[in-house]
């Protein structure tokens, strides 16, 4: 860890986020107290310099610094987001991997199947650059050399070390690392990528780390040096694939993590400056949708795939729909012309500019022409001939032409352009150019609108809850008309079209840890979480900013922690923030009653806990549907019925403990402790993944454990049928 910086007095504290895309590298400057935007600098991307993609980092840090008027000791906290290390798999550029497999008998047999991973086609005619190597035992040093000699000679530098269970015992893979290492070669041991038993799954999520890691291990060393010649002392993040950030270390040890973190610094920047806590995001670019998950305040993860092979990789569960702001209108032909499609294909890929955004003048005698926009596609892709030149009418033109488009939106354009553009298309169809306009959004919010009830449907949220956020430059090209259709909450997110780099700068450290315990006991419960927590700590977490969420899952004896925090204490203003008067039409909004007959269960300093009159129905039980609103407004727990007891840190583990064993509940399947929700300070602990009731107990005591006594307690409780 580095020394805190020393911030002039009278200059409040930066946070930088940096995401750095295909083309263009965004740099956002966060004030540190109130998470605003105070500054944003977009520059090329430095593929093609000699220091990569880490000589466009600094330049636009420096270039935003400029802009801003700061210093390098202003910078508390420093991220970046980057889609190196999706690239390099995606196009299969990446390195060759020694693959070391410790075992006998029949041990060795699985090993050695485990060859079969360079199989695994990375893209169209590239294949994984792996060659295995076996060893008896990890003491043969003589002959570990050998192997290590003839992967040197190939030109391999990245190794993988494997052995069945080596979960359970470390020894034999540290002790292949640790020569290895000293032999110079960079090493990904199995048991560091994950917890979890499974030899093929393990491997090949641990081979995944290894064919990136000497390009990622050279980008890591070239930004930290140029960080700190530029005066920075920031600890130096870099952004998860799961929504959170790591340090530059454990980058250095796991690169595979920062795949697909792209769509998950959006969702990041949604959870944060949007104070989004149950919803869905929808990213949208020029030519797609991205569409994801908050529930009960944290992105929706699950285990991702690379070339139909599942691993171990925890990824934003991200569902991509080929609807972008860019995307261009299609027509059936001939007699009795219809909108048939928008999409997949779009301007950009056109190389067309879109009609809506060209000056009123150069549409003038604009007519409708039909095109392929690449050899092989049908000729149904609309476009405008005029006196500017030839024009895309796209998505973003018929949000404009109708009116949806926010007048302060990225993607907002002349409304008369819209129209003029959709004119021509009109005519043809017989209608006029709002009908044209709101036949087109219909036909685009169609396969968005389907995505986003399945993933209602998938994570069971609360339907009257969920509110939709949009970001990327697109956003008002999808999300309004969506969710006016829909009759769903909705809003564009402030800065929408930095809203990645914003989440980076945003962005807490996350760390997950998982192990398989038959027979879990509630001490080693706790362990795993205290395992969490320190694994935070080390990557420079403030001890008082760290919240973990354990799950126990008794069908597979999986036990997961995932720990949250930040690297400064974040100090709340609470006399700025909402009062009663609008949260109350939050909640009401929620519960869908009239805000004089909404009930407060709870108050704190930092939530109110609301509850809707107790819903009495005859020959069924009654229901008492809950909101939990913290002081920003955002709806941070949602139920259908719940039971609310409050009372204080010091009283709470009894108050805790008595609610438990009331509302545990028992059927054939033994006993099933109530999902609680347990909310102290400022944080929200979400305590739902134990079932058990003694192992409940003892974790929310020990969630209560240093907090101040007389502060305010209040516990959900959700009986579980």
């Amino acid at each position: 860890m580095t020394d805190d910086p020393v911030i002039p007095a009278g200059r409040s504290p930066i946070r930088i986020g940096i995401d750095v895309g295909g083309t263009f590298t965004d740099a956002v400057a966060v004030d540190a107290r109130t998470l605003g935007l105070i500054g944003q600098r977009k520059t090329p991307t430095s593929h093609d310099h000699p220091d990569g993609v880490a000589h466009g980092i600094i330049e636009g840090l420096h270039r935003l610094l400029g802009d801003i008027g700061r210093s390098p000791e202003d910078v508390v906290f420093l991220a970046h987001g980057t889609t190196q290390a999706t690239n390099a798999l995606l196009e299969g550029d990446v390195a060759p991997v020694g693959l070391i497999g410790i075992g006998t008998g029949i041990a060795a047999v699985f090993l050695r199947r485990l060859a079969a991973l360079r199989k695994i086609e990375l893209t169209a005619g590239t294949h994984l650059p792996l060659e295995y190597g076996h060893l008896r035992r990890a003491g043969d040093t003589a002959a570990l050399h050998a192997l290590l000699d003839g992967f040197a000679e190939r030109g391999i530098t990245s190794i993988v070390v494997t052995e069945p269970f080596s979960v359970d015992d470390t020894l034999g893979e540290n002790t292949v690392a640790a020569l290895a290492r000293d032999r110079g070669f960079l090493v990904t041991a199995t048991h560091e990528i994950t917890s979890l038993y499974g030899l093929s799954k393990r491997t090949r999520t641990a081979v995944l780390n290894a064919v990136i890691l000497p390009r990622m291990f050279a980008t890591a060393d070239l930004v930290q040096a140029s960080i700190e010649k530029a005066g920075i002392t920031a600890p130096l993040m870099v952004m998860r694939c799961d929504g959170g950030v790591m340090s530059l270390e454990e980058m250095r040890r796991r690169p595979l993590l920062t795949v697909l973190s792209g769509p998950a610094a959006g969702v990041a920047g949604a959870l944060m400056q949007e104070h989004l806590g149950e919803g869905v995001f929808l990213e949208t670019g020029g030519t797609s949708t991205d569409v994801s998950v908050v529930r009960r305040g944290k992105v929706a993860v699950r285990y991702t795939s690379f070339g139909d092979s599942t691993t171990y990789l925890n990824a934003l569960d991200v569902r991509t729909v080929g609807i972008g702001g860019g995307s261009m209108v299609r027509m059936h032909p001939g007699a009795g012309p219809r909108i048939t499609a928008v999409g997949p294909r779009s301007a950009h890929i056109a190389g067309l500019p879109y009609a809506c955004f060209a000056a009123p003048a150069d549409l003038d005698g604009a007519t409708l022409v039909p095109v392929a926009p690449k050899p092989g596609d049908p000729p149904d892709h609309l476009t405008l001939d005029a006196a500017g030149g030839r024009y895309a009418i796209t998505l973003t033109c018929a949000a404009n032409a109708l009116g949806v488009v926010p007048p302060d939106a990225y993607a907002r354009a002349d409304q008369v352009s819209a129209r003029m553009a959709l004119e021509p298309l009109a005519r043809e169809l017989g209608v006029d150019v709002a009908a044209a306009a709101r036949r087109i959004l219909e036909v685009a919010a169609a396969p968005v609108e389907r995505t986003i009830a399945r993933l209602i449907e998938d994570y069971g949220l609360t339907d009257d809850a969920v509110r939709l956020v949009g970001g990327g430059g697109g956003a008002a090209a999808v999300t309004p008309f969506v969710g006016e259709a829909g009759g769903r909450d909705w809003s564009i997110a402030a800065h929408s079209e930095v809203i990645s780099p914003i989440g980076v700068a945003l962005a807490l450290l996350r760390e997950q840890i998982e192990r398989i315990i038959p027979g879990v006991t509630d001490e080693q419960i706790l362990g795993v979480r205290r395992e969490a927590e320190q694994a935070l700590l080390e990557q420079g977490a403030a001890p008082g900013a760290i919240s973990v969420d354990v799950t126990v899952d008794p069908q597979t004896n999986a036990v997961r922690a995932i720990a949250t925090g930040a690297t400064e204490l974040r100090t709340q203003d609470l006399t700025d923030r909402p009062g009663r008067d609008r949260l109350d039409p939050v909640a009401a909004r929620s519960l869908r009653v009239e805000p004089d007959r909404l009930e407060v269960l709870a108050e704190t300093p930092y939530h109110v806990v609301y509850g809707a009159p107790v819903d009495k129905r005859r020959f069924r039980r009654s229901r008492r549907p809950v909101r939990v609103v913290d002081r920003d407004g955002v709806i941070r727990f949602a139920s259908p019925d719940a039971h609310v007891v409050r009372g204080t840190v010091g009283s709470g583990s009894g108050l805790v403990a008595a609610a438990v064993t009331r509302l545990t509940s028992y059927g054939d399947g033994g006993s099933r402790a109530p999902a609680v929700q347990l909310i102290a300070g400022p944080t929200v602990a979400d305590l739902s993944g134990v079932l058990d009731e003694s192992a409940l107990i003892s974790l929310a005591r020990s969630e209560l454990d240093g907090k101040n006594r007389d502060d305010d307690l209040v516990a959900v409780l959700e009986v579980r049928r």
